[in-house]
């Protein structure tokens, strides 16, 4: 059988949004291919490196059983407390500085346990998020940071299931498939051109949605739009977000939106591969600096470590590594905290150094001054409020006075050997900026506001949603709920045609 070039919807990407945009356009009854860039071992976008877990509204456990089977047992023994859609509103303004756009917010939120069920409808697993998530006090089991629940095998999991849902549904899928600019006729997108085995190949639709992630894999760009020293940025995902989709479409005018100069940023392990390591996952990120210090090479701290649950900071604090000298720095730790330490702490490829003394550590932390370390530790210790009880699954209030920049929580003193420290530098997940779309259909808009002819897009291509910082998990379930209606709106418009 010779290669498809005609189909009724063309979907360029396949990570999360992409293949939820391609089944939903598929349940429209028409039919759908696909474009990937990568080969099939390569393929599924950064959804492919996630975590996996999902930020939903969810009112009490039985919104939970909605979306996974959890035993009386459980039930019993656990408290997932909430995340209305107020909670969700509000840490969702709150992190973005209220600069999040009101109409895409709205459908984020409210949308959002309706995704899980819809996700769960087409065989996506999801399981209790025990490990990152979760701790035991006093017998029970607390889930905090409201993430309770998260993707049974996490990003590469929920590919692996969107990729058997696709199958069913009779999706093409072309890989090592790069597209390249989008084919006008009057107007109207009527497909892409793309590059395939070193020749030109179009591809014709009656709709094209564009999910093909950022540009955060691109250095060029990265520091184009995002300024000096983001070209230095390691990469936690796929290598293959270049930023063509948004090319593509900003070559035709379409609307650009959002925060260009803002992404998604972590602490992540410094002597990581340049792109991210699909056997390793998400793993070389460093998320439990809460309940330790971050130091700079000058050997003081530089953020408040403490400030919020990592699930509200990690995404902002990668960037201010990066603006350290030498855009690196090492999370430290002393032994009360180790029950705490999330896995990544405990991988085989990981750069950590250990001591029985603080002065003996001093010397192990490569590029750091070690005498203005002491200091800066000294001064940490005396500054702790010891009367205040840690608490890991609250914002507990255990901070320190007199010393700037403070820790607000989870501010305990580093005095219990052996001492470990890891080594950390910036590593970028996905860009902020995007296109303008129609909200309620997923229609690119142009320049002037009006809707291009067949044009959609979803994920991380949809700007206008995140500035400046970004609540853990929110990013799949984002993807999923525009990916749908990305999806449902490229079917009814090549319905209409």
């Amino acid at each position: 059988m010779g290669l498809r070039t005609e189909y009724d919807v063309l979907v360029v990407g396949k990570g999360n949004a992409a293949l939820c945009a391609a089944i939903a356009a598929a349940e429209g009854g028409v039919r759908v291919g696909m474009l990937e860039a990568a080969s099939e071992e390569e393929s599924g976008g950064n959804s492919r490196f996630a975590g996996g877990v999902m930020r939903f509204a969810y009112e009490s456990v039985e919104d939970l059983k909605k979306v996974t089977e959890l035993t009386d047992e459980e039930i019993a023994t656990s408290d997932y407390f909430t995340n209305t859609t107020d909670e969700y509103f509000d840490d969702l303004f709150r992190l973005t500085s209220f600069r999040t756009d009101p109409v895409l917010s709205e459908i984020l939120v409210t949308r959002s346990l309706g995704i899980m069920i819809w996700l769960r409808s087409k065989g996506v697993k999801f399981v209790p998020n025990y490990g990152r998530q979760s701790s035991l006090i006093d017998g029970r089991r607390k889930f905090f940071g409201r993430l309770p629940i998260e993707v049974s095998g996490g990003g590469a999991g929920l590919v692996e299931f969107l990729d058997r849902a696709a199958s069913r549904a009779n999706i093409e899928i072309n890989y090592e498939t790069r597209a390249k600019s989008l084919i006008q006729e009057g107007g109207r997108v009527v497909g892409v051109r793309a590059s395939r085995g070193g020749k030109e190949v179009d591809f014709r639709a009656k709709a094209v949605v564009l999910a093909s992630g950022g540009f955060e894999a691109n250095p060029e760009m990265r520091t184009r739009y995002l300024g000096k020293g983001w070209d230095l940025a390691k990469v936690r995902g796929t290598r293959f977000n270049q930023g063509d989709g948004l090319k593509m479409a900003l070559d035709i005018g379409a609307a650009s939106y959002g925060n260009w100069s803002g992404c998604h940023a972590t602490g992540w392990d410094q002597n990581a591969p340049e792109f991210g390591d699909v056997n390793v996952g998400d793993q070389f990120q460093k998320h439990s600096y809460i309940f330790g210090l971050l130091i700079n090479a000058h050997g003081k701290r530089f953020v408040d470590e403490g400030h919020d649950f990592h699930s509200f900071t990690y995404a902002k604090y990668g960037g201010e590594v990066l603006k350290q000298p030498g855009q690196f720095a090492w999370q430290v730790f002393d032994s009360k905290i180790n029950h705490l330490l999330r896995s990544e702490y405990h991988v085989k490829m990981i750069t950590k150094v250990t001591a029985d003394s603080l002065e003996e550590l001093a010397t192990k932390l490569e590029g750091v001054d070690p005498g203005a370390f002491l200091e800066t530790v000294r001064a940490y210790n005396e500054s702790v409020k010891t009367e205040v009880e840690f608490n890991p699954t609250i914002k507990d209030g255990l901070c320190t006075t007199g010393i700037e920049p403070p820790k607000s929580n989870w501010a305990q003193r580093l005095d219990t050997p052996p001492f470990h420290a890891y080594a950390t530098t910036c590593g970028i997940t996905f860009t902020f900026g995007g296109l303008r779309i129609d909200p309620e259909n997923g229609q690119v808009l142009d320049v002037h506001l009006n809707r291009i002819q067949g044009l959609f897009c979803a994920g991380e291509m949809v700007g206008g949603l995140f500035y400046f910082n970004y609540p853990s998990g929110t990013g799949l379930v984002s993807g999923a709920i525009f990916g749908r209606i990305a999806g449902q709106g490229a079917a009814a418009a090549a319905t209409r045609e």
